[in-house]
């Protein structure tokens, strides 16, 4: 009897010295370096189990061997906590690092510009075109009411959701601005600001000249003078699409629209294109001068004039530059 409770008693222990053995061999193993030599990124979509986990990582060459992921995941019960997303896992990282990193949720953030002066057009074919946004657009916002700016996502969020966010922090953006508007201020409504603005930011690139200019179109429209602005029309000849891709003519300046303003008073009855911060606050903000005409000086900004005398020999010297740099 005895002789037989010490016989099982060897058995008991050489199965626990093998278990134990086994313990260390896959803590070894889960520990060891992966075969990354460089950072990878591995997406990990809802609902994937710890083997399919395992034979992406595998696939993607980060680990070797992927019974050793599974039984550490389940041996820590790490299975049961990873989350979905992408994730940059690190050159040489192990299981038990990937593990970690897996629970973290500290997925991939990519980012999209939106840059300022772009049409709806525009904007929306960079969202479609943007890796790691799913969905179609189906919400299409009314010209100028995305905000120009550098946004953050992660994959799987909707195309929609992101178009979203631009038109609620345009939203917000306007409202601060139109809040900081003076007493005496000659535009009557936040639109109208978010429309001559768009004006400005198709005008001019430089940011110094935005409130120098916004002051000219605003000193036009107190006069009761048309804007006689070029992008306006350049807006009504590509619908909306963007760059010409030819200078204007006298026959373009005739064009039939209510956005012409060659033709009409006043304001276009909508933007024509997506004004940043800037261009937003330079509206509100504008210089203190006189000038009513502005033309380009040759060095990729502009010279203001008072008087219609001084800009026209402005508009000479400009036609003289041209020449020569065709010549």
């Amino acid at each position: 009897m005895i002789r037989a409770l010490r016989f099982l008693f060897m058995i008991a222990l050489a199965g626990l010295m093998a278990c134990g053995g086994g313990f260390f061999y896959i803590k070894d193993k889960a520990n060891a370096p992966g075969l990354n030599t460089q950072s990878t990124r591995v997406l990990i979509e809802p609902g994937l189990g710890v083997s399919a986990i395992a034979a992406r990582l595998k696939t993607a060459d980060v680990i070797a061997e992927p019974l050793v992921f599974r039984i550490w995941a389940r041996l820590t019960e790490a299975h049961t906590k990873l989350r979905a997303g992408e994730y940059e896992l690190p050159a040489r990282a192990s299981v038990v690092d990937i593990l970690n990193i897996l629970q973290s949720g500290k997925t991939v953030v990519h980012k999209l510009t939106i840059a300022e002066g772009l049409t709806v057009t525009e904007a929306l074919l960079i969202v479609q075109d943007a890796e790691g946004l799913e969905g179609p657009i189906t919400a299409i916002p009314n010209e100028g009411w995305l905000l120009p700016e550098t946004y953050h996502f992660a994959w799987g969020e909707t195309r929609n959701d992101l178009i979203g966010r631009m038109a609620d922090d345009m939203g917000e953006v306007l409202a601060k601005v139109w809040d900081e508007r003076p007493e005496d201020y000659a535009l009557k409504s936040a639109e109208e600001v978010l429309i001559l603005a768009s004006i400005v930011e198709k005008e001019t690139g430089i940011a110094a000249e935005r409130p120098k200019i916004a002051a000219v179109f605003l000193n036009r429209l107190k006069r009761g003078m048309r804007l006689q602005s070029d992008p306006t029309v350049v807006y009504v000849l590509t619908d909306g699409g963007g760059a010409l891709g030819r200078a204007l003519n006298r026959e373009d300046l005739k064009i039939d629209s209510p956005y012409n303003t060659y033709r009409v008073f006043g304001l276009p009855p909508a933007p024509i294109a997506n004004p940043g911060r800037a261009a937003l606050e330079a509206v509100v903000h504008p210089d203190t001068t006189s000038a009513l005409y502005f033309v380009a000086d040759g060095s990729g900004g502009h010279v203001f004039a008072n008087t219609l005398k001084e800009h026209n020999k402005n508009v000479r010297k400009w036609r003289v530059i041209k020449r020569q740099r065709a010549d």
